[in-house]
């Protein structure tokens, strides 16, 4: 603070020293240039300081060459001072090594402004950013020439140097060319405030060096004495400024609009000086004209510049709106309509009092794709199923995509609606090629037709409950929506509400279903099975709400129940040694293989029941292993805990022998379609007789289900099979049942074999 107050004292004194000697005339005029140099070196001293305050590169070489430019402007002033007393009387001439000082200083100051890094510009900024670059110097030129320069054969004949001319004219130029840069071109990283300080400082001397016309009849005086303080003072200040500021960053704040007034101030500057010139002056006079037309030539042209522009940004306006509209109103994936567009232009037919169809199409089994060949394969069917949908429909109707495999199809009133929609499942079902896998998919469709009150939400979910009816009954196929529906759909509510409450309600119990040895007719194992006792509704089947329990998630509380009670029985029977079958067979559903914490709640319960876990089997089927991208991690790691792990309903799902190549599984449970449904004399018969040999060669045990008569068991005895399960061995029943008869089942087989 000490150098900045010494500097704005000698900025004072020079003031003082140079308005006294208007009205005085000083005897030692030596004394006025002594503070000068101290207020170039002290900038100088700032400079350099500021140099060294943790700046970028190009900023701290800004501020080593104006370190620099203060040293030759140090030298200047002596030179100028030299000039000025060192002859037998003063003078106000300007000599060529002062001259040279100061077109040094000038040199250096504008190539470190333009070493500066710009900010980005477009290609019409620069040009308008010339055209204000003309109008501000030839303004300034015509302002300087009008008050200053006009009278220098006056000022020549008077000092005997055109010099201090130059010196103006430079000072000026430099003070428009930091403006100008400062303004619009940018300063990189320099301080935002020391930009407009040196700006500002350039401006200030400039006007006080113009002056000098002023006092040629004074030659004691110069403006020196004010012009240099006052640029010292200005770059000193300027490097405090950075010095405090560091090397923080400047948004560019598009400071070139605030200039967007320039050429219109420059006009009306310019149209003032014309009518002020003398009529006697016919040259000067041209020359103003001359002037005021080049500057109106140069506004034109920025207007016309900025016309275009405008016309331009319009353009890109619109057309990034319409992009805008279009990402709003249309699938990002596929490109078709979305939900809202969808929504809008049934609005629309509503509206108009037109009858309505509304379809919603969902892909079948479309996780078991993204699942076994990735999402981006599945992104591609989805796209290969809407070019589809779209080819179809035509012009026709809407095609649109509702979310994950979910279309909707929005279509006016129609005599071949129904022929469309088989057109639809047709052509949705057509195998496709992608990535090298040969994919045939279906879809389940529901469709709707618009009534009176409709909204779209309401046809919305209609057709949803119609797509999940014709997905309930197998999928690959379309049910127009029923009444009917929506109270099955209340029903499966009210169930799943109740489902929820069952288990503290206590009407979830467990039964155990035998499995026996063929050769002995003993029980080696029990299946445990839920069943539901509702208040209202009596014995529910768990093929009604199991499903439910499914899709709502409840299957996770009542799948860790089930498998608690089969631990606790299992360690009961142990401990009653003999009395009941060694495995208990639990059932695990793909929601739960796809819980994290699945293999974590079995351990729990494992070590809490006490229960042995070589006494238990955890069964899962095709689909679930399918469908649960994690299945294999989760099956390993139940092994891991001693379970073992049995595949049931093999052969009713995606069946293929390579599935039990690539699970860790122990036991194969055959599907009872093979034992004992319409196949099982024919194609069934042949899966079986193979299905065994597979097996052993594995060292896989195989149980077949659904054996109902006697003359069942002894076909799949003679083809090899030990184990089996069905309604002949015994139905579900509670454990204290199933401990009473399973001992009598080894007499039952022998005495009907």
């Amino acid at each position: 603070m000490v150098p900045l107050l010494v500097s704005a004292i000698a900025v004072l004194l020079s003031g003082v020293w140079l308005a006294a000697g208007l009205f005085h005339e000083w005897g030692h005029p030596v004394l006025g240039w002594l503070p000068l140099p101290v207020v170039s070196v002290l900038a100088g001293y700032a400079c350099w300081v500021a140099s060294r305050a943790g700046l970028d590169a190009s900023t701290r070489r800004f501020w080593r060459h104006l370190t620099i430019a203060c040293g030759l402007f140090t030298a200047g002033i002596i030179a100028n001072a030299a000039d000025a007393v060192a002859g037998p009387e003063p003078s106000q001439r300007v000599g060529p090594v002062t001259l040279v000082f100061y077109l040094g200083v000038l040199v250096l100051v504008m190539f470190a402004l333009l070493r500066l890094p710009s900010w980005q510009r477009s290609r019409s900024d620069w040009l308008r950013f010339g055209i204000d670059a003309c109008v501000v110097l030839i303004t300034v030129a015509a302002f300087v020439w009008r008050f200053s320069l006009r009278d220098h054969r006056t000022w020549v004949e008077q000092t005997g140097s055109a010099g201090a001319m130059l010196a103006i004219a430079l000072l000026t130029g430099l003070s428009m060319v930091t403006f100008m840069k400062v303004a619009f071109a940018g300063a990189g990283r320099l301080d935002r405030r020391a930009t407009y300080i040196l700006a500002v400082g350039a401006a200030v001397a400039a006007s006080f060096g113009g002056m000098s016309p002023f006092l040629i009849d004074k030659p004691y005086l110069s403006t020196s004495l004010i012009s240099v303080p006052v640029a010292g003072f200005a770059i000193q200040l300027a490097a405090v400024s950075q010095a405090r500021a560091g090397g923080r960053a400047h948004r560019d704040r598009g400071v070139h609009r605030r200039i967007s007034a320039v050429p219109y101030l420059a006009v009306a500057i310019t149209d003032g000086l014309l009518l002020t010139t003398s009529a006697r002056s016919p040259g000067e006079t041209r020359a103003m004209q001359a002037v005021v037309v080049a500057l109106t030539v140069l506004v034109m042209s920025r207007q016309i510049i900025a016309l275009r522009d405008n016309n331009r940004l319009m353009a890109t306006v619109e057309t990034h709106q319409e992009e805008l509209t279009r990402q709003a109103t249309h699938d990002s994936l596929t490109g078709v309509a979305n939900r809202a567009l969808l929504e809008q232009r049934t609005r629309e037919m509503l509206d108009a009092g037109g009858p309505v169809h509304v379809v919603l199409l969902d892909l079948d089994d479309f996780k078991t794709v993204n699942d076994r060949l990735g999402h981006q394969v599945g992104d591609r069917l989805i796209v290969e199923t809407s070019r589809r949908l779209t080819a179809l429909v035509g012009g026709r109707g809407t095609v649109g995509r509702l979310g994950g495999d979910e279309f909707a199809v929005l279509l006016p009133t129609a005599d071949d609606v129904e022929e469309l929609l088989d057109s639809l499942v047709a052509a949705v079902g057509e195998p496709v090629e992608l990535a090298g896998n040969r994919i045939a998919t279906a879809v389940s469709v529901g469709i709707t037709r618009s009534r009176d009150g409709d909204d779209p939400a309401e046809l919305l979910r209609r057709a949803d409950v119609a797509m999940y009816a014709a997905k309930a009954v197998g999928g690959n196929q379309w049910h127009w929506f029923d009444p009917g529906m929506d109270r099955a759909a209340d029903e499966a509510a009210r169930m799943a509400a109740d489902l929820r409450l069952a288990l503290a309600r206590d009407e979830i119990f467990a039964l155990y279903q035998p499995i026996v040895d063929l050769n002995t007719g003993t029980a080696v194992g029990a299946e445990v099975l839920m069943r539901w006792r509702h208040p209202e509704h009596g014995l529910i089947p768990p093929d009604i709400f199991i499903p439910v329990a499914e899709r709502t998630g409840t299957i996770i509380e009542l799948g860790r129940w089930v498998f608690e009670q089969a631990c606790r029985q299992s360690a009961d029977w142990a401990r009653r040694s003999g009395a009941a079958p060694e495995k208990i067979s639990v059932n695990v559903s793909a929601r739960q293989l796809a819980d994290p914490a699945f293999v974590g709640t079995v351990r729990d319960i494992l070590d809490r029941t006490g229960a042995d876990p070589a006494h238990l089997m955890i069964e899962v089927t095709e689909t679930a292993v399918l469908n649960t991208g994690d299945a294999v991690t989760q099956l390993e790691h139940l092994r891991a805990l001693g379970l073992r792990v049995a595949l049931d309903d093999f052969g009713t799902g995606h069946s293929s022998l390579s599935l039990l190549l690539d699970l860790p599984v122990d036991v194969l449970k055959v599907d009872k379609s093979f034992v004992s449904g319409e196949y099982a004399d024919h194609a069934g018969a042949i899966v079986v007789r193979n299905l065994i040999g597979f097996t052993d060669d594995f060292g896989i045990d195989a149980v077949a289900e659904g054996v109902e008569t006697v003359e069942q068991a002894a076909r799949l005895r003679a083809a090899g099979y030990r184990l089996a399960q069905g309604y002949l061995f015994g139905r579900p029943m509670p454990a204290a049942d199933f401990e009473d008869t399973f001992s009598s089942m080894e007499s039952l087989l022998s005495g009907r074999g």
